[in-house]
């Protein structure tokens, strides 16, 4: 097994969000390298770290093997937290979207950079990338694209991709370049980026798992827990500023300007990041995955 290190995003301020201390109980939910876990343990925390990838686990438990019984691995999935872990509990974190050894392995396919198996899938279970495109229909492929990376060139991208059945990531990246015209190729990012991603989220199920996760926070937590998430797209990061707003008792905001609408519930957490948190200069430009980072957190205030 390669190692798996993976930079960990906007550590302090995650940490800090979590209040972990002797006592308290942290769900990590997406376990990764362990990075924030670690940090959470050191400052006295009891963790659960929870992940699909069996390569995640396996570097996190004999990299945090040190604190004993203080940290438990999971297998699993995020979205099942409430089910594998005994509640409620005081923190529960999640660092969205794939970590830094998952795109670096060719192997695992996640990387258009990387030639290897159009895998993408971050258990070792499921359908992959390739069996997807084989898969679904055109039309549905094609929506795939837009939905999950608002690929505009989707049906292009979706024909070719259904007409050569790429087997290899290098291969897929032929299918995209050949689905849109050289002139309408992005200039700020790799042409196969938003495919790549679309995918992604399409063969690990990313965002019902994180629609799963939010709808658990209010059994999750015990009053005075906290939940912190970091995403690094629109669609994980308006899911979660939506389901935040709503767990705050807070009108959504497609509400009617005008209207006499404040709140829609009873506001059983508080939100404490009004505004999305963002990775510093310095840390942006010595890991250049945070620029795209956005922490939001809650806490629960009261039980219904």
């Amino acid at each position: 097994m390669s190692a798996f290190v993976h930079q960990t995003v906007l550590l302090l301020e995650t940490v800090t969000l979590l209040e972990p201390s002797e006592g308290r109980v942290i769900i990590d939910g997406t376990l990764g390298g362990g990075g924030h876990t670690e940090a959470l343990l050191e400052r006295g925390a009891r963790v659960f770290g929870i992940d699909r990838d069996p390569r995640a686990l396996e570097a996190a438990s004999s990299r945090l093997a040190r604190f004993g019984d203080r940290f438990t691995p999971v297998k699993g999935e995020f979205g099942d937290a409430a089910s594998l872990v005994e509640g409620p509990v005081d923190g529960f974190l999640l660092d969205l979207g794939v970590s830094s050894p998952q795109l670096d392995v060719a192997g695992r396919g996640f990387s258009f950079m990387n030639d290897g198996p159009l895998d993408m899938r971050m258990s070792d279970e499921g359908e992959t990338a390739a069996e997807l495109i084989e898969r679904l229909p055109e039309d549905e492929l094609a929506d795939v694209l837009y939905r999950y990376a608002d690929e505009r060139h989707s049906r292009g991208i979706a024909r070719e991709l259904k007409a050569r059945a790429p087997k290899t990531t290098f291969e897929a990246v032929d299918a995209i370049k050949a689905g849109m015209a050289r002139k309408a190729w992005p200039k700020d990012i790799h042409v196969a980026t938003r495919t790549f991603q679309a995918l992604r989220i399409a063969v690990n199920g990313e965002l019902e798992q994180l629609e799963r996760a939010l709808a658990s926070l209010p059994s999750l937590l015990k009053v005075g827990g906290r939940a912190a998430i970091i995403s690094f797209h629109s669609l994980e990061d308006r899911a979660v500023k939506h389901a935040f707003r709503a767990l705050c008792g807070e009108a959504p905001d497609d509400t009617p300007k005008g209207l006499p609408v404040t709140r829609v519930q009873r506001a059983d957490f508080k939100s404490l990041s009004r505004k999305p948190i963002v990775a510093s200069e310095a840390e942006a430009a010595q890991n250049p995955r945070a620029r795209s980072a956005k922490l939001r957190a809650v806490e629960k205030v009261s039980a219904s």
